[in-house]
């Protein structure tokens, strides 16, 4: 709902309520703008039900109310009047429409003002308010993306396939990145076959960034800490930026000393190396410390300058104009619905260890200890190990998707769903993915230094010290070869399932099923006997 200008310019209006979302922490936000600080009130609020609709992880939580905090003050400092209702206001009714619904009793105002929401259930929710409160809505575009939600649907209609590929195409031509005339930098969209190598350890490899903590940051870790106490994560050490200044800090080290080799070594893993040549600030981007489209102008400056190779610019600048703004695309267009899809009717409950990290899988022990620790996992262990995991055991994707959700800091429902219904299980039966992610132990063991170490054995398909990743992958494939058979791109793995013969494919069944018999779902604590 949009409101209508006065009948009287020369009346003075009631102040409106200005919400700003915790993902929206961003000076130039489309509601900002359309505001008046000598009137307005923006409000921001912490909420436990933004905490707790699904068991966010510690560090998670602790991130995006510190950034809120630092957030407020410097709106405080540039004039606006800013009304904060904090997580443990005595008062707070615990959610979006409740504290809507106090502020507008005390601000005496008739109108609420938003950026429009990255959530559809907020959105479901705000749309409530006008009735609700006797308000009117006025709702904007979230301009902090490049391809708003009906640019992408008119690239959408009439499409029979909804290809990232060449939304990304468009997506260089609108922005002119690494563009030569109306041509691709280098003659190619896409040098992802160059992005592929395995890493070795590296004493000069990035160390992680440590911010000086504030009295801010730690009064919410203490906050944090008693209140989320059985939450998923470990919530120290603490290595987050909070503040635009700081984001822009862990940009410019990233740009100097590790985009020159993140193209090479992006799909890379190694123990005890969570960061390698990442630049972990999707977090940052995903509320708003940082800029997407400036990110991309200075990793290009970076190319241009000759101080970083063409397959390390354009690998990064695709994952952000590219595959970020996409799936975001795909979840406006695709809501409500889409976070039920489940194509290949997985039932499995989620295991344990996703929550404990206690397996005798070393793949999946380090990048389930590495995401407990710090919230934190790079795309490929993300797809290639936990998802292809789950995906690979029939697990329900609606666990797999609460999972995700709750355990990466830069999680929001608009990129995470996609990335996991989609991209990594499979359960939207080909919208995003032109096939399933599945691959056996022998991905794992090439990309990554974990089978070394692992009490299971990479070479051995069948039996129980073989990889559960190998007999899985096939069972997977068996068990809905109904719906895949068909897909042009798995016809030569199915060729090579039955050249196996019956004994051998008999076989591959029962290992995955004896596997499959150890797994156990989870129970939260308060449901345990």
């Amino acid at each position: 709902m949009t409101s209508q200008p006065d009948a009287d310019p020369n009346r003075k209006r009631k102040p409106a309520i200005v919400l700003v979302l915790g993902d929206q922490l961003s000076l130039g936000l489309s509601s900002l703008r359309r505001a008046d600080r000598a009137q307005d009130v923006v409000l921001m609020v912490e909420v436990m039900e933004e905490a707790t609709y699904v068991r966010h992880h510690k560090k998670k939580i602790a991130f995006i109310l510190s950034a809120m905090r630092h957030f407020a003050k410097t709106l405080q400092s540039e004039g606006w009047t800013v009304d904060y209702v904090r997580l443990d206001d005595p008062l707070n009714t615990g959610s979006f429409t409740g504290e809507i619904g106090r502020a507008v009793a005390r601000h005496r105002a008739d109108q609420v003002v938003m950026t429009e929401p990255g959530e559809w259930r907020v959105l479901d929710a705000a749309q409530a308010w006008p009735t609700s409160f006797g308000v009117t809505l006025d709702l904007l575009t979230d301009d902090r993306f490049i391809c708003s939600v009906a640019e992408f649907r008119a690239w959408a209609k009439g499409r029979k396939q909804l290809r990232m590929e060449y939304f990304y195409r468009e997506m260089r031509r609108k922005t002119g990145l690494l563009m030569t005339g109306d041509e691709p930098e280098g003659g190619q969209w896409n040098y992802d076959a160059d992005n592929r190598k395995p890493a070795k350890a590296d004493l000069f490899m990035p160390r992680p960034y440590q911010p000086d903590l504030d009295d801010t940051t730690r009064d919410v870790l203490e906050l944090v800490g008693e209140r989320f106490a059985n939450h998923f994560g470990r919530l120290e050490p603490f290595r987050f930026a909070v503040t635009p200044e700081e984001a822009a800090e862990v940009l410019t080290r990233f740009l100097k000393v590790a985009l020159p080799r993140f193209g090479d070594y992006q799909d890379a893993m190694l123990q005890g190396e969570p960061w390698l040549y990442h630049a972990v600030i999707s977090p940052y981007l995903n509320v708003g410390l940082l800029d997407p489209l400036t990110v991309c102008r200075a990793v290009e400056d970076e190319y241009r300058a000759g101080r970083v190779p063409l397959n390390a610019a354009e690998g990064f600048i695709r994952q952000i104009i590219g595959w970020r703004e996409y799936v975001r695309g795909i979840y406006w267009l695709k809501m409500p619905g889409y976070t039920q899809v489940n194509e290949l009717g997985a039932a499995r409950p989620l295991p344990a260890f996703y929550w404990t990290g206690e397996t005798d899988m070393a793949c999946l022990r380090a990048a389930i200890g590495q995401t407990r620790d710090e919230a934190y996992a790079h795309h490929i262990q993300r797809l290639m190990v936990t998802g292809n995991f789950a995906m690979l055991a029939g697990i329900n994707p609606a666990e797999v998707h609460e999972w995700y959700l709750a355990v990466y800091a830069d999680a929001f429902e608009w990129v995470e769903a996609p990335n996991t219904l989609g991209m990594s299980q499979f359960a939207d039966g080909g919208l995003l993915g032109s096939k399933p992610y599945a691959g056996g132990g022998n991905y794992i063991n090439k990309m990554s230094d974990y089978c070394g170490s692992c009490r299971y054995d990479v070479k051995q398909r069948t039996g129980r010290d073989a990889c559960p990743f190998n007999a899985l992958y096939w069972d997977f494939l068996d068990r809905n070869a109904d719906r895949l058979r068909r897909n042009p791109r798995l016809g030569p793995v199915y060729a090579t399932w039955e050249k196996m013969g019956e004994v051998a494919r008999q076989e591959t069944r029962q290992s995955a099923r004896m596997f499959l018999d150890t797994l156990v779902g989870w129970q939260e604590p308060e449901k345990r006997s």
